[in-house]
C-alpha cells in the first residue's frame, strides 16, 4: 500500500514513521508513506496556499489551485482513494481502517485554518473522515492516527498478525482484560481460568469479559449487535442488564 500525505506541516508526522510498528511495516515493504508540503504546488513568490473567505467572516480557507495541482501530481493514474481529514467527516472506526487497508493507494488531505475550498470536496475527495468530535489545529495528527490504524493491520506490522484482529472494536466489542506474570501481585491474583490450560473455557471467559466491559464502558456499541440469550444472561448476572 502507498499513502501520500498532503499537508502544510508534514514534519509533524515524520518522526512517528521512524518508530515502532509503522517503521516495521515499512521495512517489510507492506507500506510506503510519502509526505508532501502543499506549498510545493503554490505558484506565487510567497508560496501562499490560503485566502480570505468569500462573504466575509473569520479565518482563512485553503485555496483550490494548489490542492488540485497536488492531487493531479500524486494521483496521475486517477486510481487513488482521496481522504479529507475533517471533524465534519464520517467517524473513523476499526472497520473503516480495516476496509481502507485493502486499498492500494491513499491520498490524505490535511485541512488547516477553516478548512478547504468547497470545490475541493465536491470534485476531488472520495471520503471525509473524522477522528472525533473536537477540533485540532490541523489534519496532520488525524492523518497520523489513520496511518497508524491502517498500518498496524497490514501483514508484517505485528509479530503476531492475529493480534491486530482481536483488538477492541475488531469484533464490535471492547477488548477483554489481559494479564501477565507474576500470577499474584499486591494480593491480586490472575483469574484461575487463565492458568487452567482449558482453552475453550478461556475463550468463553474472554468473550464474557469483553461483553461485560463493553456494556459498562460503551453500551452504545451493544445497540448495534444482536445479542443471544446467553449474552443477555451474562449481562444480567453481572448486573448490566435488566
Amino acid at each position: 500500500m502507498k499513502i501520500d500525505v498532503l499537508a502544510l506541516f508534514p514534519e509533524i508526522i515524520a518522526p512517528a514513521l521512524e518508530t515502532g510498528i509503522l517503521k516495521r511495516v515499512q521495512e517489510a515493504d507492506k507500506l510506503t508513506v510519502n509526505l508532501h508540503n502543499l506549498r510545493d504546488w503554490a505558484t506565487d513568490k510567497h508560496k501562499s496556499v490560503d485566502d480570505y473567505p468569500y462573504g466575509g467572516g473569520a479565518g482563512m480557507i485553503l485555496k483550490p489551485e494548489p490542492i488540485f495541482a497536488a492531487v493531479a501530481a500524486l494521483n496521475s493514474e486517477e486510481t487513488a482513494h482521496i481522504i479529507y481529514l475533517t471533524p465534519q467527516g464520517t467517524p473513523l472506526t476499526q472497520g473503516v481502517a480495516e476496509s481502507l487497508s485493502l486499498e492500494t493507494h491513499l491520498v490524505l488531505l490535511c485541512g488547516r485554518y477553516k478548512g478547504v475550498d468547497e470545490r475541493v470536496r465536491d470534485r476531488l475527495v472520495t471520503t471525509e473522515l473524522s477522528i472525533g468530535d473536537y477540533v485540532l489545529s490541523g489534519g496532520e495528527i488525524a492523518a497520523l492516527v489513520l496511518i497508524d490504524a491502517i498500518g498496524r493491520v497490514l501483514p508484517g506490522a505485528l509479530g503476531d498478525y492475529e493480534s491486530a484482529h482481536v483488538d477492541s472494536f475488531s469484533q464490535e466489542l471492547l477488548d477483554h482484560p489481559h494479564y501477565t506474570r507474576p500470577a499474584e501481585f499486591g494480593g491480586m491474583r490472575v483469574p484461575e481460568v487463565l492458568v487452567s490450560g482449558h482453552h475453550e473455557n478461556i475463550e468463553k471467559w474472554r468473550y464474557a469479559e469483553a461483553l461485560k466491559r463493553t456494556a459498562k464502558h460503551r453500551p452504545d456499541l451493544l445497540q448495534k449487535l444482536e445479542l443471544s440469550e446467553e449474552d443477555i444472561a451474562i449481562l444480567k448476572t453481572a448486573g448490566l442488564a435488566e
